[in-house]
């Protein structure tokens, strides 16, 4: 790498295993892959492959992305809780194909993927990558909290397929193709919104698929999301400005799915929002320790920032007014 490629690419680490002695190529390889992401077993099965071994690895950090060009021979690659034991930084890895076949297995699933194909997985679990012919794939590494998707989430989508050719997945990877085509000719910038960019695009990709497993995956997917979604909405009942719109994104789900989910039970989004919110301020309301709040002030706690709109409310749900069962309630 030269001096005007240091300057302009501080971060960008080149190593290309035919420039050493076959007998060196494997370990030089292994240690590069391990040192570019978290550590790993590497291994081939065939000594001849290994003596001859054509390996390259090219990497850049993007934001809070580590992005990694990684060809070779036949190997197989696999993390296990040995190496989990060593290093567990609690990182997401993307792989996208580029070249040749691989086989990624975590969770009881296997992704067989074809050149614009990609597929996630965890590194805080046990997993492989098998290649049985010359390959090139682009590994997009990430901390788990910039994908926006909690970790049990993701476990339901780890080693499964994502088509490079249909969907909001063939997007995904027509942009990370063209990273990797930048990262290979050193042009690529270490840049916070081509970062965003990168994680924008397999959040949606994610949760397009994510709705489909939840659709197939009978009661028990839907009842848990639900859960999730019940806790955050309960994190953020006192905020006024809490829409459906909002809730569906934060977990990554389009509005519709999400108004679907509650009609499952014969609700609303907006009206179970609303019933918890006149229970919260029923709760307070008849507390002894509030007796010096005011009523409207109750109500713009728990997002009822209009006390019209909040008395009328209440009396529709409770058959009295704020003030008629705050009175009540207190006598006893």
């Amino acid at each position: 790498m030269g001096d005007r490629e240091r300057e302009e690419n501080p971060g960008r680490v080149v190593l290309d295993c035919g420039d050493v002695a076959s007998a060196e190529r494997f370990d030089m390889w292994t240690d590069a892959v391990n040192r570019s992401f978290v550590p790993l077993r590497a291994w081939s099965a065939d000594p001849a492959t290994r003596a001859g071994f054509a390996g390259k690895l090219v990497a850049q950090e993007l934001g809070p992305l580590s992005v990694s060009s990684v060809s070779g021979s036949p190997v197989r690659v696999s993390r296990t809780r040995s190496e989990i034991a060593r290093d567990d930084p609690g990182h997401i890895k993307l792989g996208v194909q580029l070249q040749g076949r691989s086989v990624i297995s975590q969770d009881g699933r296997d992704a067989i993927l074809l050149p614009g194909d990609f597929a996630v997985y965890d590194t805080t679990r046990p997993y492989s990558v098998d290649f049985d012919d010359s390959f090139r794939m682009l590994v997009v590494m990430f901390p788990l909290e910039t994908l926006r998707i909690d970790r049990a989430r993701l476990r339901a989508l780890t080693a499964s397929r994502f088509s490079g050719h249909e969907g909001v997945s063939a997007i995904a990877s027509s942009l990370l193709r063209a990273f990797d085509s930048a990262l290979e000719d050193g042009t690529l910038r270490n840049r916070m919104p081509l970062s965003d960019a990168v994680l924008d695009m397999l959040t949606a990709a994610l949760g397009e698929r994510l709705e489909l497993v939840l659709d197939s995956g009978g009661d028990a997917d839907r009842r848990a999301l639900l859960t999730r979604i019940e806790m955050y909405i309960a994190a953020h009942l006192g905020d006024a400005e809490l829409t459906v719109a909002q809730i569906a994104a934060a977990h990554h789900v389009s509005v519709r799915y999400l108004q679907k989910l509650f009609e499952g039970r014969n609700d609303t989004v907006s009206s179970w929002i609303r019933h918890r919110r006149l229970d919260a301020t029923r709760r307070d309301l008849s507390n002894p320790s509030q007796v010096g709040q005011q009523i409207a002030s109750i109500g713009a706690r728990w997002g009822f920032t209009d006390a019209t709109a909040f008395s009328r409310a209440f009396r529709t749900r409770f058959g009295v007014t704020p003030s008629e069962y705050r009175a009540e309630a207190l006598q006893h």
